[in-house]
C-alpha cells in the first residue's frame, strides 16, 4: 500500500514537471514579413519651342526634358535623348508630342508651334506717270544775253532731250521763250520767240516731230527770278518746256 501510494506520488510529480516545463518553452510567434518594396518612380515630361510662332519656311527649337523614362520619343521627330533639343521646320502649324516611358508609367508632353504665312511683298511702286517722266528727264536749254543761238554748254542738255523725247513720240510739249528783264517789252518778245524757235529747230534736226511741240515768246514777263543780279538774269535766259497732256 506504501509502495503504491509513493508511486502516484511519482506520477503526478512528473506529470507536474511536464507541464511546467511546457508552459515555460512555449512556441514564440514567427516575425511579420517584410514590407513589399516602393513602386517606381513615375516618369516627368516637359517640352517648349522657341520661337512658338514663325512664319513659313522658318525654323524653331524644341528643348525638353524628362526624368525616370528608358524610352523618348517626340512625334513627327522620332526617339531622342531623354534630355535635349533640336531645329524642326513645320510645314503647316503642329502641335509636338513628346513620350516619355519608364518602369513607373508613361507621361506626355506638348508644344504647339504656329505657322504662319509671309507677309505679301509690297506692291510696286507705281509706275511714273509720262508727265512725271518728262519732268524729270526734259532739261530746259538756257541762253546768252541778247542771244538765240544755242551755246556749246548746252549741248549736253539738248542730246538728253532729243533721246528722252523721240523715245516717246507721243508725247506734246510747248516751247516757252523767255528773257531777263533788260530791253523793252516788244524786243523781249521777239528775242523769246527767237530762243522758243532756236530749241525747237534744233530738237527737229535731232529726230523729234515738229508736230509735237508748239512755241511760245512770254519775253520778260514771267521771270523765273526776281532779283536784279547776273546770276538771276541767267535763269530768266531760257527756253522752258511745259508739258502738254
Amino acid at each position: 500500500m506504501k509502495h503504491q501510494r509513493l508511486k502516484w506520488i511519482t506520477l503526478i510529480s512528473a506529470l507536474g514537471a511536464i507541464l511546467f516545463l511546457s508552459a515555460c518553452h512555449k512556441k514564440t510567434p514567427p516575425p511579420p514579413p517584410p514590407p513589399p518594396p516602393p513602386p517606381p518612380a513615375a516618369p516627368t515630361a516637359s517640352l517648349s519651342a522657341d520661337p512658338n510662332t514663325i512664319q513659313k519656311g522658318q525654323s524653331t527649337t524644341l528643348s525638353w526634358q524628362t526624368s525616370n523614362a528608358t524610352d523618348v520619343s517626340i512625334d513627327g521627330v522620332g526617339a531622342v535623348q531623354p534630355n535635349g533639343s533640336q531645329s524642326v521646320t513645320p510645314a503647316d502649324s503642329t502641335t509636338y508630342t513628346l513620350t516619355a516611358k519608364g518602369a513607373g508609367g508613361t507621361q506626355t508632353a506638348t508644344a504647339r508651334v504656329t505657322v504662319t504665312a509671309p507677309p505679301p511683298p509690297p506692291p510696286p511702286p507705281p509706275s511714273p506717270t509720262e508727265e512725271e517722266l518728262f519732268a524729270q528727264n526734259v532739261k530746259d536749254i538756257f541762253f546768252d544775253y541778247d542771244k538765240a543761238d544755242i551755246r556749246a554748254d548746252q549741248q549736253s542738255a539738248l542730246q538728253g532731250d532729243i533721246a528722252f523725247l523721240t523715245q516717246h513720240p507721243n508725247i506734246h510739249f510747248t516751247i516757252e521763250g523767255h528773257c531777263d528783264e533788260r530791253g523793252s517789252t516788244e524786243y523781249n518778245l521777239g528775242l523769246g520767240d527767237n530762243r522758243a524757235n532756236s530749241v525747237k529747230n534744233a530738237l527737229v534736226q535731232g529726230g523729234v516731230s515738229a508736230g509735237n511741240m508748239k512755241t511760245i515768246s512770254y519775253g520778260k514777263e514771267k521771270p523765273f527770278c526776281n532779283e536784279h543780279t547776273e546770276e538771276c538774269w541767267q535763269q530768266n535766259r531760257r527756253g522752258h518746256f511745259v508739258y502738254q497732256p
